[in-house]
């Protein structure tokens, strides 16, 4: 039994077809025709290469959120304080005399480039994440009105099967009142 996509609107989304919104239009579309609707969204983001510079930036926030990045990145400010404190024993100056304003500009800068590259990460992994879920909607809309569907068929075969007890109780009755009227007009026995 197959239905329209304007049919499934108005029974199960009790809205019109031309109403509905793409995605909710498409889930009656694929329920009307009996297709599937799940796809591997994995696989479909192999298919669109991301740029050289998504790649780098996924790199970068890979990296910069890492625990070898912090490993690195604490080493680095061990050496440079202890390497400033060599030389301001050794010789009496160094290249970045405390309060280290060389090395709060180096830093500065780092962030100053790191943050963005790293929103420009999570700005795909977010659109990433929006198509995941609008894909996950549209399955779990899909999955709700085919079960719908369903129940409304189990609904059916019930009132089916009721009427058809009904119908074979009235007859068994029949038979049974026939057969009691023939016992009362029977010739006794004796």
């Amino acid at each position: 039994m197959h239905h329209r996509p304007e049919e499934i609107a108005a029974r199960l989304l009790k809205a019109p077809y031309d109403r509905l919104d793409a995605r909710a239009q498409k889930v009656a579309r694929h329920v009307a025709e009996r297709q599937h609707i799940a796809r591997n969204l994995a696989q479909e983001g192999d298919e669109r290469r991301p740029t050289r510079g998504q790649r780098a930036a996924d790199a970068v926030a890979r990296f910069g959120g890492s625990w070898t990045f912090v490993g690195l990145f604490g080493a680095a400010m061990l050496v440079w304080v202890g390497l400033n404190g060599w030389l301001m024993s050794r010789h009496g100056e160094t290249f970045d005399p405390y309060p280290y304003i060389l090395l709060n500009l180096f830093l500065s800068m780092l962030a100053a480039i790191q943050a963005p590259i790293i929103l420009m990460s999570q700005n795909r992994q977010a659109e990433k994440d929006r198509i995941g879920a609008e894909h996950d909607y549209e399955v779990n809309l899909k999955a709700e009105l085919e079960i719908m569907l369903l129940h409304e068929k189990l609904d059916e075969l019930r009132q089916a099967q009721w009427q058809e007890l009904l119908a074979l109780q009235q007859r068994q009755l029949g038979l049974l009142s026939d057969l009691i009227g023939e016992r009362k007009n029977a010739p006794p026995m004796g």
